[in-house]
């Protein structure tokens, strides 16, 4: 190995006496890089290779690479560059590829090999690194994807992106991403040689020497990509993706319109295609003449386009009334009555409409939850008060088994300070599971700390616990020891820690705020804490390790502690702890008896 190290050495010689003789490093830093490089030679060449050696020996000659260009710049002398920077560049590609080569399974590395590459324009090596990585990792769509780019972009070779377009299909024939990604290829490419072609001949030059397929000037070949890509993937979704990525290229109208009615024919039944043919209709414009040179001209053309679109949503309701069909009318109408305008005609249309489709989708019940909080914002926004206090009821009286329906309601009467809010919680936690009524209860307790004396509010806590399922009155214990503290003081909390504690089950935090409460207080009383401390242990000290050492903490720090005890709760903790906890107590352990901890 010492031989290899030597050799390597050796190697570096040229271009560090190079560096010297031109005047970028001086012979002390010379002697520096040399002692440097020596100790990470010798971390890469020993039988057990760790990649962080490797990391650390690349990221080195990289910022050596950086100091070098800086010096340049700062003594303007640009001459040696092959003898100096060109061998550490081969340097690094050699390390990059024994690494990648070790550690195969590393993505991030591969990718900062190419990264590399790209930084200090070595092109040749990248389609090779792209053409290793994709032998190792062909399940992988988004490393064809990069490769792919990589060709058509940097390299302008739309031949070879087609290529590894069509290796990657055979590997995952059913990737959307791939067959979108190819599609817009294909249509780059047809723009681009456009393009060219077009510069050619306002230059008048002759074409005929110069090879410009047809069938890739008019798109056909991505035509080809797109009749493909649809008979492998079904679905709206995914069609509506070609037809925006046909959008992005001027020439491409025929095929646009292909796209458009065979999205209409294949996908009549789906939501997504009925939205995009109604929202399509306000980029179709019918202005009558001259009509379009006022403000009241324009609106009126806005209102008659938004009308087209809605005669579209109303036609896809008589055939498919379904919940994501409605969703998309309510959302479109609510995105239009959002939208700022000055006339106020349009204003009103825009509100009529949105109130009348909300109103209908709830009528049929197909309106969805998350709708319900915007059209009342929109209600309550209007001043309407008292029509978004009927929605809010009506929404529970059709369906009572919602806990997101019962929720949204009951902040409503809140914040409308309305007088049935007690009565219209008893009847939520009627009608709820128990596993579903954790957000009313915290919403109650919160409400009635404000609202009712601290008797009603402290039964309704207990009534909780009891409601509750066990993991839910976890959360429910914490929020009655702090509201215990926040009104009674130290006093009123040791009193509900004192009934709750043998009511399993507990959190950590339940029993670290209680010992925090007692902390605050100015005669903190380490029986106490000793006290809190053990029942947390009892239930928690073989999955926490924080709690053994804070125990430990208490007994070193407190005025009233007995170190003497610290070796007992050790040799406890050693015990109680289990699998990796025990490595991580004995090393926070060591770092508090160093004093870093």
């Amino acid at each position: 190995m010492a031989e290899v190290i030597e050799q390597h050495l050796e190697d570096r010689l040229p271009e560090l006496l190079q560096l010297e003789r031109v005047g970028l490093f001086t012979r002390k830093e010379i002697k520096a890089i040399i002692k440097k490089a020596s100790a990470l030679e010798y971390k890469v060449q020993r039988r057990a290779l760790f990649k962080e050696d490797f990391i650390n020996y690349i990221q080195y000659e990289i910022n050596l690479l950086e100091l070098i260009k800086k010096r340049r710049a700062r003594t303007r002398y640009m001459f040696k560059k092959e003898e100096i920077e060109f061998s550490i560049i081969h340097r690094i590609q050699n390390l990059f590829r024994r690494a990648t080569s070790k550690w195969k399974e590393d993505i991030q590395l591969w990718l900062s090999h190419i990264a590399f590459c790209k930084k200090w324009n070595n092109k040749t090596q990248i389609s090779k690194i792209f053409s290793n990585l994709l032998a190792i990792h062909p399940n992988k769509p988004a490393l064809w994807i990069m490769a792919a780019k990589w060709e058509m972009e940097d390299c302008l070779s739309s031949e070879s992106a087609r290529y590894i377009f069509l290796r990657a299909l055979r590997f995952h024939p059913e990737s959307p991403k791939l067959y979108q990604e190819y599609f817009r290829m294909e249509l780059m490419n047809a723009e681009r040689q456009r393009k060219e072609k077009q510069e050619f001949e306002r230059a008048k030059m002759d074409l005929n020497e110069l090879d410009y397929p047809e069938e890739i000037l008019n798109g056909t070949l991505a035509q080809i990509i797109y009749k493909e890509a649809v008979n492998r993937i079904k679905g709206a979704e995914f069609h509506l993706s070609l037809l925006s990525i046909a959008k992005l290229f001027s020439f491409t109208q025929d095929l646009q319109k292909e796209i458009y009615d065979h999205l209409q024919v294949l996908h009549a039944g789906d939501p997504l295609t009925w939205d995009f043919v109604a929202r399509r209709e306000l980029e179709l414009e019918s202005p009558l003449p001259g009509e379009l040179a006022s403000k009241q001209g324009k609106a009126a053309e806005m209102a008659r386009r938004e009308e087209r679109a809605c005669a579209v949503y109303e036609e896809a309701l008589s055939s498919l009334a379904t919940e994501a069909m409605w969703k998309c009318y309510v959302t479109f109408c609510l995105e239009r009555f959002n939208r700022k305008t000055n006339n106020k005609e349009l204003k009103e249309k825009r509100q009529q409409r949105a109130m009348d489709i909300f109103k209908r989708a709830h009528e049929a019940r197909l309106l969805p939850e998350d709708l319900y909080q915007q059209w009342l914002d929109m209600l309550l926004g209007l001043g309407l008060d008292e029509v978004a206090l009927e929605v809010a009821l009506a929404m529970t009286d059709c369906c009572p088994d919602s806990a997101a329906r019962w929720q949204l309601q009951l902040q409503l009467l809140i914040r409308l300070d309305n007088s049935k809010v007690n009565a219209r919680f008893e009847e939520a936690v009627r009608h709820l599971k128990a596993k579903d009524c954790l957000p009313l209860w915290s919403l109650w307790v919160e409400w009635s700390e404000g609202a009712h004396s601290q008797e009603d509010t402290e039964a309704l806590f207990q009534k909780s616990l009891l409601a509750t399922v066990p993991a839910d009155s976890v959360t429910m214990k914490e929020k009655y020891l702090d509201w215990a503290y926040r009104t009674g003081g130290h006093k009123k909390a040791k009193k509900v820690f004192t009934s709750l504690r043998e009511n399993r089950p507990f959190s950590v935090q339940f029993f670290r705020r209680m010992i925090q409460i007692e902390k605050e207080q100015e005669t903190c009383k380490m029986l106490n804490l000793r006290e809190y401390y053990e029942r947390a242990l009892r239930e928690f000290g073989s999955v926490n390790s924080d709690l053994w050492l804070d125990y430990i903490k208490e007994e070193l720090n407190h005025p009233c502690g007995k170190p003497e005890n610290c070796g007992q709760i050790h040799w406890r903790a050693m015990k109680m702890l289990e699998g990796e906890l025990v490595e991580e107590f004995v090393t926070k352990y060591s770092l508090l008896q160093m004093g870093q901890l």
